[in-house]
């Protein structure tokens, strides 16, 4: 499964998110035990297909970099904003790569099997796709209104970004989340996480219409997740665009080698509202796990930057693919890194 792409001019955003993909390991399972049916008119043009060849390159043993270029036009062909030999953004790669292959997945017998029209059992929805629940509540007669969206991934704010963050301590309890231990001034990825989920005053200005009052009221928002994918995705949000300014937020934020995601649960939510949360004990646990598995990692400025990416080959052996060339790398390097888009899965569906 270790093996270069040849960069075609400006591909590091699309080598690095090949590399995170090749190295998930259901994604894996699935490519290299021949499941997808193609029903497309013309194969040569289904991206499930060049996947599928794609990963029998990978895992064919050859040492030799590849050259991903059938890849390209099939991506400029799907995914026309992305077109073009200009530097691309990764994440906004990732998103369009998940949508086509999800499309064209649509055809294979899993695709089919979905019972709900507006979510389909592919193999890029059974991996990727969670629930996010955002509940309104209104602030005079406190009635919640929820509503429940898919997600691919979880685009997380950071200090230093024009929006105000909140909080850079610990919990509020002083308790030390997933393992992560405080530097003074340094975020982890819980704070940011804990900033995603906290409550949200929506003010004056928003006022929604309450079904419980009947009129319009001031009301607060809390997303938290419903339902945890397989792979959870998550998106720093680095590159900051507004009407005053474009820049490159550098801030370090630390991420874990285990990740548990019980505290951002709608379920722990509500079992705090009722007064009867106590932390779960581990064996109830489980499900919300994670092991991080790739990191894609972004050097440079807005203008001009690289993208690399470090991913895991076995339990602790990570590496680091720089386009062509892939190179052994230590937990620290990983884990000293920048982070722009961190790759997480659920533990107990890995196997080595």
């Amino acid at each position: 499964g270790l093996r270069g792409l040849i960069n075609l001019g400006n591909t590091c955003f699309m080598n690095c998110i090949v590399q995170a993909l090749t190295h998930t390991p259901l994604l894996r399972d699935f490519f290299l035990s021949d499941r997808h049916k193609c029903e497309m008119q013309s194969p040569s043009s289904c991206l499930v297909c060049e996947m599928s060849t794609l990963f029998q390159e990978f895992y064919s043993g050859h040492r030799s970099p590849h050259i991903p270029y059938r890849l390209l036009h099939l991506v400029w062909t799907h995914a026309r904003h992305l077109a073009g030999y200009e530097q691309q953004d990764a994440h906004e790669f990732l998103i369009a790569a998940l949508d086509v292959l999800h499309r064209h997945c649509k055809g294979d017998d899993n695709g089919k099997k979905a019972n709900n029209p507006n979510h389909c059992n592919c193999i890029i929805d059974q991996i990727f796709t969670g629930g996010l629940q955002s509940d309104v509540t209104c602030q005079v007669c406190h009635g919640v209104s929820t509503t429940i969206d898919p997600f691919w991934d979880i685009s997380l704010d950071l200090p230093g970004s024009s929006t105000p963050f909140w909080p850079l301590s610990p919990g509020s309890d002083g308790s030390v989340v997933n393992g992560e231990s405080h530097v003074s001034g340094t975020t982890t990825l819980t704070d940011c996480l804990r900033r995603f989920t906290r409550p949200e005053h929506l003010g004056s200005s928003a006022k929604i219409k309450c079904s419980g009052c009947h009129s319009y009221q001031e009301s607060t928002k809390q997303l938290t997740m419903k339902k945890l994918p397989i792979v959870a995705c998550f998106h720093l949000k680095r590159f900051e665009h507004s009407a005053k300014l474009r820049r490159k937020i550098t801030t370090y934020v630390s991420f874990p080698l285990e990740l548990d995601m019980t505290p951002f649960m709608a379920s722990s939510k509500e079992s705090r509202m009722n007064g009867q949360y106590q932390q779960p004990t581990d064996s109830l646990n489980n499900d919300n796990k994670y092991s991080l598995f790739a990191v894609v990692n972004h050097q440079g400025t807005l203008e001009s930057g690289h993208y690399t990416s470090f991913i895991r080959q076995h339990k602790d052996q990570w590496f680091k693919c720089d386009d062509a060339i892939i190179t052994k790398a230590s937990i620290k390097d990983v884990l000293d890194s920048e982070g722009y888009l961190l790759f997480y899965h659920k533990q107990f569906l890995e196997y080595e």
